[in-house]
């Protein structure tokens, strides 16, 4: 009889069908509450993704839930102090998705700064034979600022040295190993830089982190770059700004309310949107899909888990 597991958000076709030859996976959305309280007690493992949320009240009805695995690096949405506290352990995917993240940060630092979307526009709708395109800003040797160097960071700035770029970072505090200059305020590595790239997590001490003053400090010449997380980017602010024109762009492959995007950022020339597709490439959601299959297995075979949290360590 095959161990039944609870998923709570979508998962992509490969790894729902590596799971399912072992185990019985149970849709959470198709569930009525009178089946859920049949069932709740037969749940150890519960997946999910990085983009949702697993509450304290989610996890207390289920009495022997005991692992968390997340499909994504991000982990935001699970309530990891609840989780200590009751004695759940909680895995994600890291490392895996890293290169496809940051290449994807240096695409949209492209994307924007050179207006590729809008170009292209401007041929298809057929403006090229009466006029010339405006200019654009130049990305190579650029200042770079990096809000969060953790591995995506890191990544990113290797490929912006191939630009001839200056990098700075901030972070709660300076690496030792590393030579990129760290500023340890925000607005003031805002000021300094040409692009400002977001990587940090969507903790609850990052909400709206890049606000109204740090995009002030980016000026109207300045252009942010968000792959982290949506909710560390204050978007009133954000679009505030755009419509004042006090700053010069942005490129978002996340947003706050996902996948709801305001559509005040539509239709702008210099914004590029990406539906959070950063480490969508078929060969890293694969190798995603595998870390999650090697947590769920290693915990019903009794073994050590693959990649805990930092919490759950």
């Amino acid at each position: 009889m095959k161990m039944k597991v609870l998923k709570q958000a979508f998962l992509p076709a490969p790894l729902l069908s590596d799971l399912q030859q072992r185990y019985e996976v149970v849709e959470f959305s198709l569930l009525t509450s009178s089946d859920f309280a049949g069932m709740a007690a037969d749940f150890q493992v519960l997946l999910t993704n990085g983009e949702a949320v697993v509450t304290r009240e989610l996890m207390a009805s289920l009495p022997n839930l005991a692992l968390i695995a997340v499909f994504g690096v991000g982990y935001d949405g699970v309530d990891v102090q609840a989780a200590k506290e009751h004695q759940v352990k909680v895995t994600h995917t890291p490392d895996v998705l890293t290169e496809d993240v940051a290449d994807l940060a240096i695409g949209l630092m492209l994307s924007t700064s050179r207006q590729i979307p809008g170009a292209q526009a401007f041929i298809q709708q057929g403006k090229w034979p009466q006029a010339s395109y405006p200019w654009t800003r130049k990305v190579s040797g650029s200042a770079l600022g990096i809000v969060g160097l953790g591995r995506i960071g890191l990544a990113a700035a290797k490929r912006a040295q191939a630009f001839d770029m200056s990098i700075a970072y901030c972070n709660r505090t300076p690496l030792g190993n590393v030579a990129y200059r760290y500023q340890p305020d925000v607005v003031a590595l805002a000021r300094e830089s040409d692009f400002l790239l977001v990587c940090a997590p969507g903790t609850a001490s990052n909400r709206h982190l890049i606000n109204r003053e740090v995009l002030e400090a980016l000026g109207s010449e300045g252009i942010l770059i968000n792959v982290g997380r949506g909710s560390v980017v204050d978007e009133q602010a954000l679009i505030a700004a755009l419509d004042a024109g006090t700053l010069g762009g942005a490129g978002l492959d996340v947003f706050s309310e996902e996948p709801q995007v305001p559509s005040a950022l539509f239709h702008r020339p210099n914004v590029v949107l990406t539906p959070h597709i950063a480490s969508a490439t078929w060969s890293t959601r694969l190798a995603m899909s595998q870390l999650v299959a090697k947590n769920v297995d290693a915990f019903f075979n009794g073994q050590p888990l693959a990649t805990p949290v930092p919490e759950s360590r």
